[in-house]
């Protein structure tokens, strides 16, 4: 079939990633199937604006576009969802490479009209080399990757991961955009979850609608030391939970746990088992592990309660209707 013209939106917020933004747009230029455009969609933060406009004027194929709406990477995504003039709409993070065939494989997944959603595989790129010997690959979510527990190949699932993912771009008219108020806004909580409740959301209007992970749609996402550290592990954990309880009160706890109870009950279990098999055969890390997990679930069904109380007065997030803007306007 004839590919699909894609654009790419990469949500920028900081100098400190000058580097890491310039090899996210290199990575996309380097593509086997090249994209229609890559919009760069600048949160709040007039330097970065000024400083990227100058880098890619001569650029026609990279757009440097201000968020339009509040801080946030909802917002930023938003943005750049209305200004996209591709059929496919697909999300990169600021500090991450994609492998070359990462577009062909999300573009291959669309030959199905019924697909809505193809998400890839995003491998952790660690500042100091090596996985730390207790951290658990069932809790690489925490850093933004994909996790142990998740099938592989093609496979359908409920959601994609909003870092590597991409979407029909009518999607975002039948459903709505990002919902702004419930993930990352650069400065808080390390909240997530915003394309959870898209994706679930996305179901709800479009029930025929099929979503995707082909893990051949890989990333390589950097790791900061900071986030190697049991500290953000912890407080990540307990912010998804914060953000599981917000999505839980907005679809209902039903379709919002449903893939969480699997992975509660089996996955996680299964990931203990195994760090006190390694801790008893005398392998590296084996009960920091087995530990890090039972901590992690702990610290999330705290932020899940907390959360769950604060959000009985009401709605905290809001959910966006997509008008697109003709021909986009970028530096």
């Amino acid at each position: 079939m004839t590919p699909r013209d894609i654009s790419v939106v990469i949500c920028v917020y900081t100098e400190d990633r000058w580097e890491d933004i310039l090899a996210a747009v290199s990575s996309v230029r380097q593509q086997s199937l090249p994209a229609l455009e890559t919009l760069l969609i600048v949160d709040h933060n007039p330097a970065l604006l000024e400083r990227l406009g100058k880098e890619f004027r001569e650029t026609g194929e990279v757009r440097v576009l201000a968020n339009a709406g509040p801080r946030g990477l909802s917002a930023g995504r938003n943005t750049g969802i209305a200004a996209a003039r591709g059929e496919i709409v697909a999300f990169l993070d600021d500090d991450a490479v994609a492998e070359r065939d990462w577009l062909r494989h999300f573009d291959g997944g669309y030959d199905d009209p019924r697909v809505m959603a193809v998400g890839g595989r995003t491998m952790p790129a660690w500042a100091s080399g090596r996985r730390p010997v207790w951290f658990p690959e069932e809790f690489d979510w925490v850093v933004g990757c994909t996790y142990k527990g998740l099938p592989p190949g093609r496979v359908r699932v409920r959601n994609v991961l909003g870092g590597n993912a991409s979407f029909r771009k009518s999607v975002f008219e039948a459903a709505g955009g990002f919902a702004t108020g419930i993930g990352r806004d650069g400065d808080k909580r390390p909240l997530g979850c915003e394309e959870t409740e898209l994706c679930i959301r996305l179901s709800a209007a479009l029930p025929q609608a099929v979503l995707l992970i082909d893990d051949r749609a890989v990333i390589h996402h950097r790791v900061p030391a900071a986030r190697e550290r049991f500290g953000y592990f912890r407080t990540r954990a307990y912010a998804e939970g914060l953000s599981k309880a917000l999505v839980a009160r907005s679809v209902g706890a039903g379709r919002g746990l449903e893939s969480e109870r699997r992975y509660t009950t089996r996955v996680l279990p299964a990931g203990v088992a195994r760090g006190l098999r390694d801790a008893l055969l005398g392998r590296p890390g084996g009960a920091g592990r087995a530990g890090a997990i039972v901590a992690g679930v702990a610290a999330a069904a705290g932020g899940y309660v907390l959360g769950s109380v604060r959000s009985r007065g009401g709605g905290t997030f809001q959910v966006p209707r997509i008008d697109p803007v003709p021909g986009g306007e970028g530096q």
